[in-house]
């Protein structure tokens, strides 16, 4: 995994320098405090993986204009602004390593600024000039906000339902992923045939990222994951290993596990303890197949491109949505 990612990075430094350009600069605003609440989580270290994959979609369907980096922050700025305003709904205190910008600047603050951010990507959108864009935007938009009060809805729920996670997931996170590589074929004018195609593969891409994401709740560490350990499970929220292990557990262990599930202050032994039971009735297991799928159905759906370098780094870049630490 180690390989794959220096190798990505390697291949995608000189759009990355790019994109953080575009950020910084798209940003500007004539007040301090958006800029610093902003700036508090969106260079805190993300990844970029949305506008990369903007860029990347346009660039393997011809596109050679000059504004395709500009174009790509309107996904950051999205993510973002759903990242401050989840902060807040979810109590947490910790993001990307660093405190919640709740709770340096307040909770005022950081859902304005979220809305700012919201406003500023469609701002952006519209100076695509291309409708088709901005009605994706603004989908995109639509979908995340009933992934989260859909989430919000089911916070706590032990009969959560398998198709209900998928559902969740699939608005929240592979919405977004999905509209990326779709704006990308659609700034390049490629036609709806390779945008089609290119959504396939960002929803297939999203949903595989948003499952490894769960999964990474029960298997990495407080340092490496950049939030609490845990953290989904005190705040209410069951994902699929936890869905699919409260199915096939048996009576007395399904007891066991309700108990952890239901106590938001669970100590660490008996967190092990429930992952233990993640581990026994196959929700570790079960969600890395699922997520696999996934990636090869993302995989599939490239082979319509030729090979060409773009190709083969969107390709990586699947693998890397199931095989990374955080």
């Amino acid at each position: 995994m180690k390989g794959l990612k220096e190798k990505i990075i390697g291949l995608a430094d000189e759009d990355l320098l790019s994109i953080e350009t575009a950020l910084k600069k798209n940003l500007i605003t004539y007040l301090d405090l958006v800029s610093d609440v902003a700036g508090h989580i969106l260079f805190a270290g993300g990844k970029r993986f949305r506008p990369f994959l903007m860029v990347l979609s346009a660039r393997i369907c011809g596109y050679t204009g000059e504004y395709d980096k500009t174009f790509s922050v309107i996904f950051e700025y999205l993510h973002t602004a759903t990242l401050l305003h989840d902060d807040l709904v979810d109590d947490a205190t910790i993001r990307r390593g660093k405190a919640a910008a709740n709770t340096v600047y307040g909770n005022a603050e950081a859902v304005l600024v979220g809305d700012f951010l919201l406003a500023r990507s469609l701002s952006i959108a519209v100076r695509t000039g291309k409708i088709e864009v901005i009605e994706a935007i603004g989908e995109i938009t639509e979908d995340m906000s009933q992934g989260e009060i859909h989430q919000l809805i089911g916070k706590g729920n032990l009969n959560l339902t398998e198709e209900e996670y998928m559902d969740v997931i699939r608005r929240k996170t592979a919405a977004l992923i999905m509209g990326a590589c779709k704006c990308g074929a659609l700034i390049a004018e490629a036609g709806k045939e390779k945008a089609s195609i290119l959504s396939t593969y960002g929803y297939n891409l999203g949903m595989a990222f948003q499952m490894t994401d769960d999964l990474l709740d029960y298997t990495s560490d407080t340092g490496t994951l950049g939030k609490a350990v845990g953290a989904d499970l005190k705040e209410g929220k069951l994902t699929l290993p936890v869905i699919h292990s409260l199915k096939n557990a048996g009576p007395a262990d399904r007891k066991k596990m309700e108990a952890v599930i239901k106590n938001s202050e669970f100590s660490i032994d008996e967190f092990d303890i429930l992952k233990g039971m993640l581990e026994k009735y196959g929700g570790i297991s079960y969600t890395e197949s699922l997520a696999a799928d996934h990636v090869a159905k993302a995989k599939e759906a490239l082979s319509a491109f030729k090979p060409t370098e773009t190709r083969d780094l969107m390709m990586m870049l699947a693998d890397y949505s199931v095989n990374r630490e955080s």
